[in-house]
C-alpha cells in the first residue's frame, strides 16, 4: 500500500509540474517512472496490468470514432506502407553506420537483427499521438484523420509481425470472427437500452475487454485489434459518441499508468543510454520522411507539417518488438532497454514541439509552396455570401444554427471538420461545409473574412474554441464573435485573444431552461403559493 500511496502522490505531483510549464502531464509521468526505478521501486505487475487496460479502451475509443472509408484510400495505406520501407531502410543504414563507428551496444549484431531494430523503429506511438490530439481538441482535423490512419495501419502491419514472427497461427475458429458484423444489431438493440449512466460505461469495458479483446486473444489474434474492430463495429451508432465520452476519464487514468509503466521497465546503463540518445538524434529524418511521403499525396504543407511532427516518435509497439525479440534470444536485454529510454525520449521531446507546431510550419511555409492539385481531403473551402459563421456542428452548434437562420434567413453557414458530421448535417436541411477552424491557412483563404457579421465558435473542446479564435483575430477580423466553454477560468484567455461575449453552457443551459418554462407554461398565468398571500408572476 505504502508502494502505491507513493506511485500516486509523485505522479501527480509531477504530472501537476508539468501541466504548469506548460507541458503535456505525461512528461511528467515518464519522468516520474524514471525517478521511481531509479530509487528501487519496480514492481509494476499491477501497474502493467492496468497500462494494458488502458490502450485497449484507448483503441475501443478510437474505433468509435474511426471512418473505415478512409483506411482504405490510398493516401493512408500507401502512405503508411512506403513510410515504413523508407523508415526501415533508413535505420538499417544508421545503424550500421554507427555499429561501424564503434558503438558497443550493436557491435555483437547481425545484419538481421539490425533489420529487427529498425523495423520496431519505424512505428509511431498511437498512445502518444490520440493522447495528443485530444488534449487539442484536434481529433478530426484533416491532420489528425491523417495520422490516426496511418497508425492503424501500422497497428495492422504490428499484428502481421508478431503472428509470423512468434510462430502462432490464428485458431480456425478466428473465421468466427468474420459472423461478429451479424449479431451487430444485437448491440446496437443493447446499446439503445442500458441508458446513460453506469451501466454505459459497463457496456463500454465489457465490449472493449470481453467481445472485442478476449474474443480475439481466444482465437490467436491480437487483442488490441479486437478492441479497434469492436469499436470500429460500433462506430455507427448513434451514441457512439456518448459512449465515447462516457469511458474518457478512466481511459485517461488507466493511461497514466501505460507512460509510468515505461520509465519503471527501464533501468538505465550508460550504453543504453548513449544509444537511446543517438536514436533521438536520428528521430528528425523520420519526421522528414513522413513529411515527404504526405507531400507527395499533395496535401497542404500545414497538414504534412503537423502530421509529421505527431508522428515524429517511436512507438511503443518498439518494446513489444524487444520484448518478443529478447524472449526468443534474437537480441540482448541491454537493447530492450534502450528502446524503452529512447521511447521515453522521444515523447519528451515530441510533447513541447507539437505545442509549437503552428510555429514550426509558419517557418517552413516560408520554404515550401503548396501543390497546385491538392489532395481530397484537404482543399479548401468557399463561403459563398455567408454572414453567420456557426464553428462547430454538434449538439451546441445545431442549436444555434437553428435559431440563427430563424431569425435571419439563409445567411447562416456551418463549419465543421469532420466529413460525416457534415453530411449529416445536410440531410438534416442545414447548409454545412468542412473545414479545420484551427487551420491558420483557412481563415487566410476566406477573401470575403470582413463580410462577416458573426462568428459563433461551438466546437466541443476549449483549446479548438481558443486556437480557432486565436488565427481568427490574427487577420484583423472586424465582425462580431462568441464562444462557448465549460468552467470560468476559461473566460479570461477568451476575452484577451478579442472575443466579444463568452458563454458558460453550464450556466446558460440553467438561464435557457427556465427561459423555456417562461414560454411554455405562460408565466403571467403562474402564481406562487404562499402561506400569506398568493403572488401573480408577470414579465
Amino acid at each position: 500500500m505504502t508502494t502505491h500511496i507513493i506511485i500516486i502522490l509523485s505522479a501527480f505531483i509531477a504530472g501537476y509540474v508539468a501541466l504548469k510549464l506548460k507541458f503535456p502531464p505525461l512528461v511528467g509521468f515518464l519522468l516520474t517512472g524514471f525517478l521511481l526505478h531509479y530509487f528501487g521501486i519496480d514492481d509494476t505487475t499491477q501497474i502493467k496490468q492496468l497500462a494494458d487496460l488502458g490502450v485497449t479502451l484507448l483503441l475501443f475509443t478510437i474505433g468509435l470514432k474511426l471512418d473505415i472509408k478512409m483506411l482504405i484510400g490510398k493516401h493512408i495505406w500507401l502512405s503508411s506502407l512506403i513510410h515504413n520501407l523508407l523508415s526501415s531502410l533508413y535505420f538499417v543504414a544508421a545503424l550500421w553506420a554507427l555499429q561501424w563507428m564503434g558503438l558497443s551496444i550493436l557491435q555483437d549484431l547481425e545484419i538481421m537483427q539490425l533489420v529487427l531494430i529498425a523495423f520496431a523503429l519505424s512505428f509511431s506511438s498511437t498512445v502518444f499521438a490520440i493522447k495528443t490530439l485530444q488534449d487539442k481538441g484536434v481529433m478530426n482535423a484533416v491532420y489528425g484523420s491523417l495520422a490516426i490512419g496511418v497508425l492503424v495501419m501500422q497497428d495492422i502491419f504490428a499484428v502481421v509481425f508478431m503472428t509470423v514472427s512468434s510462430g502462432k497461427v490464428p485458431e480456425v475458429w478466428a473465421l468466427l470472427l468474420f459472423t461478429l458484423p451479424l449479431i451487430r444489431p444485437l448491440f446496437f438493440k443493447i446499446l439503445d437500452t442500458v441508458e446513460h449512466g453506469e451501466m454505459l460505461v459497463l457496456f463500454g469495458v465489457f465490449m472493449a475487454l470481453v467481445v472485442g479483446a478476449g474474443l480475439f486473444s481466444i482465437v490467436g489474434l491480437k487483442a488490441d485489434l479486437g478492441a479497434l474492430v469492436m469499436g470500429v463495429m460500433m462506430s455507427s451508432h448513434k451514441k457512439a459518441s456518448e459512449l465515447s465520452k462516457a469511458l474518457f476519464n478512466i481511459k485517461e487514468l488507466l493511461l497514466v499508468c501505460f507512460f509510468l509503466d515505461i520509465g519503471l521497465t527501464a533501468s538505465v546503463t550508460l550504453n543504453a543510454l548513449l544509444f537511446a540518445i543517438a536514436l533521438v538524434i536520428l528521430l528528425p529524418i523520420k519526421g522528414w520522411l513522413y513529411f515527404q511521403v504526405f507531400d507527395r499525396f499533395n496535401f497542404r504543407v500545414r497538414t504534412s507539417v503537423f502530421g509529421s511532427l505527431m508522428l515524429m516518435n517511436y512507438s511503443e509497439f518498439g518494446l513489444i518488438v524487444g520484448g518478443l525479440a529478447y524472449k526468443m534470444g534474437w537480441l540482448p536485454g541491454e537493447m530492450l532497454v534502450s528502446i524503452a529510454i529512447a521511447v521515453s525520449l522521444s515523447f519528451l521531446i515530441s510533447a513541447p514541439i507539437n505545442n509549437w507546431s503552428n510555429e514550426v510550419y509558419l517557418g517552413l511555409s516560408q520554404f515550401k509552396s503548396e501543390s497546385s492539385r491538392l489532395n481530397t481531403m484537404d482543399k479548401m473551402i468557399e463561403i459563398g455570401k455567408a454572414k453567420v459563421l456557426v464553428v462547430g456542428m454538434g449538439r451546441i452548434g445545431s442549436g444555434v444554427y437553428d435559431e440563427m437562420q430563424k431569425q435571419f434567413g439563409d445567411v447562416v453557414l456551418g463549419i465543421e471538420v469532420n466529413d460525416h458530421t457534415v453530411e449529416k448535417q445536410k440531410k438534416e436541411g442545414r447548409n454545412v461545409i468542412q473545414g479545420d477552424a484551427v487551420d491558420s491557412d483557412f481563415w487566410e483563404r476566406i477573401k470575403t473574412l470582413n463580410n462577416i457579421t458573426l462568428i459563433f465558435f461551438a466546437m466541443p473542446h476549449h483549446h479548438a474554441n481558443e486556437l480557432g479564435a486565436k488565427q481568427l483575430y490574427k487577420q484583423n477580423f472586424k465582425g462580431m464573435s462568441t464562444a462557448i466553454v465549460e468552467y470560468a477560468d476559461q473566460v479570461a484567455p477568451l476575452k484577451e485573444i478579442g472575443v466579444n461575449a463568452v458563454f458558460n453552457v453550464y450556466r446558460e443551459a440553467g438561464k435557457g431552461f427556465a427561459l423555456h418554462a417562461i414560454e411554455e407554461f405562460q408565466p403571467q398565468k403562474l402564481v406562487v403559493n404562499n402561506p400569506n398571500k398568493k403572488i401573480s408572476i408577470s414579465l
